[in-house]
């Protein structure tokens, strides 16, 4: 397939909307952790790059290799991300309020940083739905579904960058009551997921 403009448009248009469910995340995770430093940002923002662009390539994979199987394991793409999602958001909320009990108001109301696990978890969650762009990008060549991984992996990285910058923005702020609220949306954006997947 000739790589052309719109092809390069299309490809982040495609990243864009991809990458809603991973800047919801972000924020979520500049709120948790205000005091963030670059490094970190970019590893966080770097792995639902990663994951991003790592699933419509195997949706790809899928629909030219094992379409049947594919379509079977599309059923539980919703349920799936629901699940992690709201496992990791409970999980931050109960820490949140646990801190706030036991250490007060203020900075010592703060939960941990993101473990590494966990940050792999959110990376599988928001972007398993992206299996499905495997069938919008079926009639592109190996190369074309690869370059326009990169596209939506590129675009993923920023918007999430812009995201956590946001997040700490308002986790400076909000202090202790951040990782609580991170949790929420977290929990929101796996029951939106799940509604979207399932009824429309």
């Amino acid at each position: 397939m000739e790589q052309g403009l719109m092809f390069f448009i299309n490809s982040a248009m495609l990243g864009i909307g991809l990458a809603m469910d991973a800047f919801s995340v972000s924020l979520a995770n500049g709120l948790s952790e205000p005091r963030m430093k670059g490094r970190r940002m970019l590893l966080i923002a770097g792995v639902f790059a990663v994951f991003q662009a790592l699933m419509p390539l195997t949706g790809w994979f899928f629909v030219h290799n094992m379409a049947k199987l594919f379509h079977a394991f599309a059923v539980f793409i919703p349920w799936i991300a629901l699940g992690l999602l709201v496992f990791i958001g409970s999980k931050m909320i109960w820490e949140g309020v646990e801190s706030c009990r036991l250490g007060g108001e203020g900075e010592s109301c703060r939960m941990e940083p993101l473990a590494f696990g966990a940050l792999l978890l959110q990376g599988v969650a928001t972007s398993i739905d992206a299996l499905s762009v495997g069938f919008t990008i079926a009639d592109y060549d190996a190369l074309s579904a690869f370059v326009c991984a990169l596209i939506i992996a590129a675009v993923t990285l920023f918007i999430c960058l812009g995201g956590i910058v946001i997040g700490k923005t308002f986790g400076t702020r909000l202090a202790g009551k951040a990782s609580i609220l991170g949790g929420v949306i977290l929990v929101a954006i796996g029951i939106e997921i799940w509604v979207t997947g399932v009824f429309f």
